[in-house]
């Protein structure tokens, strides 16, 4: 390759390295989550899944969430909307895809995959 395509080759390739910085550095910007997690009343169960639910939001998203708690006892009318049929539900809106958690929440893991903060391992 003769001396003047080298000198060709360079400022595209430095171009194409900052885009790809710059790609890099948008795709790790902090998205804005939010989340809904419908539980029946003060029971244990409920209890349990509001404390998992915002430890992981604190630890992992902070900052960066809204998350509403709804009690289908106080609000039957929004768990009919969403055709809750379990709880504790939580129910990520946004960023998309929306994604659905039901059961005790306990597998911490596997609701980080869901929320697109984990890789599969």
């Amino acid at each position: 390759m003769s001396e003047r395509a080298r000198k060709v080759d360079r400022p595209k390739k430095r171009a194409d390295l900052e885009r790809q910085l710059e790609k890099d550095a948008l795709d790790k910007r902090p998205q804005h989550y939010v989340l809904r997690l419908y539980v029946t009343g003060t029971t244990p169960a409920s209890s349990r899944a509001i404390e998992r639910v915002r430890g992981i939001c604190e630890q992992h998203l902070h900052g960066h969430y809204e998350l509403e708690v709804i009690d289908i006892y106080q609000k039957p009318a929004l768990a009919k909307d969403e055709q809750i049929i379990a709880t504790p539900t939580l129910i990520k809106v946004l960023p998309a895809p929306l994604r659905r958690f039901i059961g005790d929440l306990s597998r911490t893991e596997k609701i980080l995959f869901g929320l697109g903060l984990r890789e599969k391992g």
